[in-house]
Formats: structure tokens, sequence, C-alpha cells
């Protein structure tokens, strides 16, 4: 009977799998030059994962540091905004996230591997929709808590994660990070008035 993986050694491989890929990104990845990088076979790489893309997934997904996860931990810590000037306060800090070097760093690959998913659903599956979809209903929630109407709420999520998505995607060329910061105020300053509106009447 064949001995299980261990989970400790998985979870190492994905921490230096994740640091390879924040390098040399996943246009030209292949196994072979990836594994001797980390020290160790192909073989061993499929062994603890099962194909190339499933690793590349788990080793985004167990990034503790990415903003999604940072935004839960921020709910749970400090609560959900109870006024729109609360939610606005909490959508600068989810802004504020981006500065941090390290989330700057990983910001590349995610969305290469979102485009990916776009072009080769079939290697990379439907991950630029799930992640949309993730930030999308964290926002929901947020608005609903608001007292929004579940449309309504859903509506003014899908137009803050949409836009906010868009807002990080130019910097990420053009290195202009504070016009795109103000741009996000600007947004907030067009969107807040009505987030008094629809929770007030």
């Amino acid at each position: 009977m064949p001995r299980p993986p261990d989970p400790a050694k998985r979870r190492d491989l994905l921490d230096r799998v994740r640091a390879y890929l924040m390098r040399n990104g996943v246009a030209d990845l292949s196994l072979r030059p990836l594994a001797k990088a980390l020290g160790t076979s192909d073989r061993m790489l499929l062994y603890y994962f099962g194909t190339k893309e499933r690793m590349v997934a788990e080793a985004l997904d167990l990034y503790e540091r990415r903003p999604l996860l940072r935004t839960r931990e921020l709910l749970a810590a400090v609560g959900a905004p109870a006024s729109p000037a609360d939610l606005r306060r909490f959508m600068e800090e989810v802004w504020r996230q981006f500065s941090d070097p390290e989330v700057r760093a990983a910001l590349p690959l995610y969305f290469e591997i979102m485009s990916a998913s776009v072009l080769h659903p079939d290697r990379y599956g439907p991950v630029m929709r799930d992640i949309i979809a993730e930030w999308t209903r964290l926002f929901t929630s947020v608005f609903h808590g608001l007292g929004m109407p579940p449309d309504r709420a859903r509506t003014q999520a899908t137009l803050l994660a949409d836009a906010s998505l868009g807002l990080l995607t130019a910097p990420l060329a053009d290195g202009h990070w504070d016009q795109a910061r103000e741009a996000f105020q600007a947004l907030l300053d067009g969107l807040e008035p009505g987030w008094r509106t629809m929770t007030t009447g």
C-alpha cells in the first residue's frame, strides 16, 4: 500500500512553487525546470499535486497574504460596516492592502493566471470568474448588512468589485499607483451618496 503524501512537505513545496511562479510567471511554466529549481523531480510534483494546473491553483489559494483573505480577516476583527461612512472607511482599508509591497509583487502573477483562465479555460479553469465571484459575494454580504435589498446589494457589489479590479490593472503596466488611488477615491465619492439613499430610503 503506497504511503500517503506528507502534508508538511506538500505545504513546503506549495510555498516554494508560489515563490518560483512570482519570479517566473506561468506563460512558459514546465514541470522539469520547476522541479530542478526546487530540488525535486517532476514525478514527485505530479505525485503530490496530480497536474501542473492543480499545483498552480493550490499554490495561489494557500497564499495567506492574498487581499481577499485579509479582507475577510478584517471583517471578522472589526465587524461589518454599520453605515455608509463605515463602508467607505472599510473600502479605503481594502485598497490600502494593495500598497503592501508583498501584495503588489504577487499581483502580476494573479492577473496572468486570470488572463490564462479566460484564454485557456481547459487548462486553468474559471479562475478569473471565481476570483471576481468571491469578491462580489463578500461585498454583497456587506451591502446587504447595511439594509440594502438583495438585488441592489448585488448590483452595488458588482460595480465596486469590477471597478476596483479595473483600477488595479493599469498601474501594473504604467506604475501610476497614486493616480489609481485618487481614481478609487473618486469612485467612492460618486458611490457613497447613493449608498446613503439606498440604506435610508
